[in-house]
């Protein structure tokens, strides 16, 4: 095989393909993202994830065992005890986080609150778990009339604030998620603070793609500090920079208007003359389509992605590795709004690889070890390239 010297790899954010061993303690029994949405929609045409082996991970109505698959194929269990995004990507980046972030079931502390109405002059509203959908549809007039700020949290350990554009500017939404993210550091522990800005009026509004995420730091190194050390390129598509607080990045593409651009972004990276890690993460899979509970919608937006695999591919060069991978689970036929606790599948394509099965690996670290091996030399009997 020659030398791979820079690996593309693509999160299809939240597609997790079953239960993993401890979903009971999640209170995931029984989810399946892929598997489900392939029951419920009639079948799923993935026919180029197909080649590369996905219909052989698990049974997906719609894609097909193959006896000759043209990449690797498997799936990863999760070490750390969350079903978070940021949990999800450290861990893929050999990152596993031992102790997992607070959540907040009951809204945050008041002391949060009330030092975050402080130092922002504004009030907030809600202050509990909800849908990101339906929290705007129901204190979305009264935020609009006032000038508040809508304060909601999930399953996850998110801080999330909602804030019609129109009236408080994106740069004022912006400083308030970085000044909640320094008090929850102080009193209530966050993965991220997520603003989510929205317009519309008189009960109807949507959210608009301006949604940034603000992280706290890695808490430890990661394959993309290893990369960047040895002076590989470690390019960000989507809220890869968001997830990793810039550390360790190289470059940042931006975030994506929807999943097309990030496709796009994604094919552009390719036809640059870098070398390293293009990272890219496709978030509409989980934040439109597994939380709003829409399978059909995430069907179609799966069926896209694999529309474009060819295209991906045929500008790879020889050097180049394709990885296809998940950080959760979000099983929209699942109960409830909530990332659901799963494997991750993986697929990996390379010209000059040996295509095979490479099993269950223990923990989505595996992943990074397998990056670092081919693109710096650390070997790792972890590794699913040999």
């Amino acid at each position: 095989m020659n030398t791979i010297k820079r690996v593309i790899m693509i999160i299809l954010d939240s597609a997790g393909v079953g239960e993993l061993p401890d979903a009971k303690l999640f209170g995931d029994v029984g989810s399946n993202t892929l598997a489900h949405i392939g029951e419920i929609t009639g079948g799923l045409n993935l026919p180029n994830m197909g080649k590369l082996g996905l219909g052989n991970i698990i049974n997906i109505k719609g894609v097909s065992r193959t006896d000759h698959p043209i990449g690797l194929y498997g799936k990863a269990r999760e070490l750390a005890k969350g079903k978070d995004t940021t949990t999800g990507h450290w861990e893929i980046a050999g990152l596993v986080t031992e102790n997992p972030f607070p959540t907040y079931p009951n809204g945050f502390p008041k002391s949060t609150i009330e030092e975050f109405e402080r130092r922002t002059g504004r009030k907030i509203l809600c202050n509990l778990p909800y849908s990101g959908t339906e929290v705007i549809n129901d204190y979305g007039d009264k935020a609009s009339e006032n000038g508040d700020y809508i304060v909601y949290t999930s399953a996850d350990p998110v801080f999330q604030i909602a804030a019609h554009e129109e009236k408080i500017p994106l740069d004022e939404l912006y400083k308030a998620c970085k000044i909640a993210l320094e008090i929850c550091n102080e009193k209530s522990p966050v993965a991220r603070v997520i603003a989510r800005p929205f317009i519309g009026e008189n009960g109807n509004y949507t959210r608009t793609s301006n949604r940034h995420d603000f992280s706290v730091l890695p808490l430890g190194r990661t394959l993309l500090d290893d990369l960047k050390e040895n002076n590989l390129d470690v390019v960000g598509i989507g809220k890869i920079n968001d997830i990793f607080a810039g550390k360790g990045i190289t470059e940042n593409k931006g975030s994506n208007r929807d999943n097309l651009d990030g496709i796009m972004k994604t094919i552009a990276a390719i036809k640059e003359n870098t070398k390293g890690l293009i990272f890219t993460n496709l978030v509409d899979f989980d934040s439109k389509y597994g939380h709003r509970r829409n399978a059909l919608g995430y069907k179609e937006a799966l069926e896209e992605f694999d529309g474009y695999i060819p295209e991906i591919i045929e500008n790879m060069k020889d050097s180049d590795l394709l990885i296809i991978s998940a950080d959760h689970g979000c099983d929209p036929t699942f109960k409830g709004t909530d990332h659901t606790r799963e494997y991750i599948p993986i697929l990996a394509y390379s010209k000059d690889i040996k295509s095979g099965n490479i099993g269950t690996r223990e923990s989505f670290s595996d992943i990074a070890d397998t990056i670092k091996k081919l693109l710096i030399g650390k070997e790792s009997k972890y590794s699913f390239i040999k």
